[in-house]
């Protein structure tokens, strides 16, 4: 609750009911000290939880009787002492009561693009140490003009305790370089619009870091901008001013509309309305978002003409901006103003500058919009660090996470606190990213680890700093199969303690056995699973190369379907002959059961995608195709193609060989959904059925396709079966981290010798 103007709220509300008294922060929250009649007590409490603060979260309210202190007045005292039990505060979005603010004439901080109160403002990204106060920020530097201290000191105002309150006399300044990384003597903002408009890109510094911008309307600067950061295909994100003004792009609606005005400002993928060149090709579906800091207000302010007053902020507006990371494709976030300076030259045009520290790099968090539920895709700023109770208390746990969308989770008593986004493993930067964000995170929240987590797989950088980690500070070493601890992710979000089955589909992951699985039906009962059964195992022709150019699963299906002979002719592929090879030689081609790679094989047996740019890209696709086909289409009506092995596995080759000589690529989307999705809840129910099990969680990166989440969740759901679904973490690899720890914790509370320990973690039948 630090931070979020709790303390003048209760105090407000005390002296409204003319209680006595003090409230203070404390390292377990907020403690407060009242005295009165019984009755106003009892409404002092109910009024704390229905009026509280917009970004407080109240997790749990502990109430004892002591003994009368006579105090004559209800005062706020200095945060107290002790050892640490709460959680840093999300970034938010500016409010409406500092935007008003923003663009009035007569107010003091009139076009001021630091503006913030305890309602808004940045919060985990500029904290150095917790308790959070303002000595502990980078706000530290920035000495309080008598005005703002007036503020800061009074209980009643807005910003009382505010600690990143400033103005334009005591607070952080804007400034500008140019192309070079040359610092001009120029209006910052004003320049940028001028740039922007010109079509060129600009670098500007943000609360969680920087963003690369330019022109939505302008294809040339768009085609420029992904020329420069080298990301030909993947989807750039969209600002508007405000949902009006998005609606020229995508479909909104009522929940839509709100999500995006929530104080975390996500970035929200919706159905495309009317496509924009450049910015998400190939896709059913477009990520916009509304400004979330004052400088973005600033800037769309001045690509709309500098129009006075604040009723402009209500109209719908022309300019749209590209919001994208700045960075080089695959680099982390850029937060510092040498470094921006430095590794985005040959980018930007311009740069955004200021003087506010980042202590803390946030990526936007990324919503998907298209399903009434809106399950998170990435967490980052305005939603980390995220808080979740576990179902039982354990051992301080450090979980480094997957090597693909790599999070932190470190746990203490039954509280885990997972960390943003940092990115994936093979790129350098993001290793030394997770050794410092894992330095902070323990340092922040005062939290010695006791034991450490990786995953089963030996050679991801996670996995060896966490047995460095552990020899360093001579604590137990645990290793999680990837597929079980997706499972676990979201049994401790919904804080499930009985058996479960788990459905999986995922990318890659190692499994007990020493092969790399990706669609596994499991049960878990708490630190233990067994595999029941998983998808058909297909050839990666290529190894890992199979991930990046999906025709190689296609061909490896062909060759399965005894159609080697089209591999050449029906990919036009340099490598497609030595492929078909490899294939007929056995060479260089494991097996594996990914769902993620049947995804490739059928995007490219319909000619959908043959090569990955991004991650995922080929199933994108598909599921775009099937996405635009069901627009105006229902869902193509065939008897059942997957069939079932004596054991009860899935069987696809009947489906597989009518997917390959499908003429209509969308139709042929739209079937695979189908019959994927009805072979799926068969296989459940099925296996439901024969282990006695009502409760089944879906996971693993392939059910953030929304065909595929709905479908199977309905489906299971009418068969009597409980389903639950990712839903404060993603869904992909970006969880991992937590299920890890949950497991660890488990295990710690019910081994007590290494060889059960051993038998826990690895057991699989």
């Amino acid at each position: 609750m630090q931070g979020v103007g709790f303390r003048p709220f209760v105090y407000n509300l005390a002296r409204r009911l003319k209680l006595k008294g003090t409230v203070a922060n404390s390292a377990f929250g907020v403690d407060i000290f009242v005295e009165g009649e019984v009755a106003v007590l009892e409404q002092f409490q109910q009024l704390l939880e229905r009026e509280q603060p917009t970004m407080s979260l109240i997790d749990q309210i502990q109430v004892d009787q002591t003994e009368q202190q006579h105090c004559s007045d209800f005062t706020i005292i200095h945060t107290q002492g002790g050892d640490l039990t709460v959680g840093a505060t999300p970034d938010a979005a500016v409010c409406s009561d500092c935007l008003y603010e923003l663009f009035d004439v007569a107010n003091r901080r009139y076009y001021y693009p630091f503006i913030n109160c305890t309602n808004c403002g940045p919060r985990y990204s500029i904290i150095r140490a917790l308790p959070y106060d303002r000595l502990t920020t980078t706000m530290s530097g920035f000495t309080l003009c008598q005005d703002c201290r007036d503020e800061y000191t009074s209980p009643v105002n807005r910003r009382f305790h505010a600690q990143p309150n400033a103005c334009a006399e005591c607070g952080p300044q804007l400034s500008f370089a140019d192309a070079k990384g040359e610092r001009q003597a120029v209006e910052p903002l004003s320049t940028a619009v001028a740039l922007i408009q010109q079509g060129k890109i600009v670098a500007v510094k943000g609360i969680g870091g920087f963003h690369l911008l330019c022109d939505a309307h302008n294809p040339a600067a768009v085609a420029r901008l992904r020329q420069r950061k080298q990301r030909p295909t993947k989807p750039f994100a969209v600002m508007g001013l405000n949902s009006q003004s998005l609606r020229a792009i995508v479909q909104l609606n009522d929940a839509r509309e709100q999500r995006l005005q929530a104080q975390d400002a996500p970035v929200l993928l919706c159905p495309v309305n009317a496509e924009l060149p450049g910015i998400a090709p190939k896709l059913a579906w477009c990520g916009v978002m509304l400004p979330h800091t004052p400088i973005h207000y600033l800037l769309l302010h001045g690509l709309c003409g500098s129009p006075k007053g604040s009723d402009w902020l209500n109209q719908a507006q022309t300019p749209l901006l590209v919001m994208t990371s700045a960075n080089r494709s695959g680099n982390p976030l850029v937060t510092d103003n040498q470094q921006a300076l430095q590794t985005l030259q040959g980018i930007a045009d311009g740069f955004v500058l200021h003087d506010r520290d980042i202590q803390i790099r946030c990526d936007d968090s990324v919503v998907n919009g298209l399903s009434d539920e809106m399950p998170l895709i990435r967490r980052g700023r305005g939603l980390a660090p995220q808080v979740i109770r576990l179902p039982q208390s354990g051992p301080s746990t450090l979980a480094v996470g997957a090597f693909f969308k790599n999070t932190l989770c470190i746990t203490q008593g039954d509280k885990a606190y997972v960390s943003q986004y940092i990115g994936d493993l093979d790129n350098p930067d993001c290793c030394q990213a997770l050794t410092e964000l894992t330095k902070h995170l323990t340092q922040l929240l005062a939290i010695t680890p006791q034991q450490v987590v990786c995953d089963l797989h030996p050679d991801f950088y996670s996995s060896r700093f966490a047995r460095e980690y552990a020899q360093q500070h001579a604590i137990p070493l645990y290793s999680v199969q990837h597929h079980h601890a997706h499972i676990a992710s979201v049994m401790a979000e919904h804080r499930l303690c009985e058996p479960v089955l788990g459905l999986v589909l995922d990318g890659l992951g190692l499994g007990a056995d020493n092969q790399l699985w990706g669609g596994e039906l499991m049960r878990v009962e708490g630190h233990q699973y067994h595999r029941l059964g998983h998808l058909p195992e297909q050839a990666l022709p290529g190894g890992d190369r199979a991930a990046s150019e999906p025709w190689r699963s296609a061909a490896a299906v062909l060759y399965q379907l005894q159609r080697g002979a089209e591999i050449p002719h029906r990919f036009h592929q340099p490598a497609a002959l030595t492929v078909k090879q490899m294939l007929k030689q056995n060479f260089n081609c494991p097996l594996t059961s990914s769902a993620g790679r049947l995804f490739d094989a059928v995007a490219s047996l319909l000619g959908i995608c043959h090569n990955n740019s991004f991650e995922a890209e080929a199933a994108m696709q598909l599921e775009a195709s099937a996405y635009r086909y069901l627009q105006h289409h229902d869902w193509p009506e065939l008897p059942a193609m997957i069939d079932f092995s004596d054991t009860g596995q899935p069987v696809l080759l009947r489906l597989l060989e009518v997917l390959a000589d499908v003429e209509d690529p969308a139709w042929g989307a739209a079937l695979f959904h189908r019959q994927l999705i009805d072979g799926l809840s068969r296989w459940v129910v099925c296996h439901s059925r024969r282990t006695n099990l009502s409760v089944v969680v879906l996971a693993g990166g392939c059910f953030l396709n929304q065909l595929l989440r709905q479908g199977v969740t309905k489906q299971l759901q009418q068969a009597g079966l409980t389903v639950y679904n990712a839903a404060l973490l993603p869904c992909n690899d970006a969880g991992i981290s937590l299920g890890q720890a949950q497991i660890a914790q488990r295990l710690a509370g019910e081994n007590n010798n290494e060889k059960q320990v051993v038998k826990g973690l690895f057991q699989c039948v």
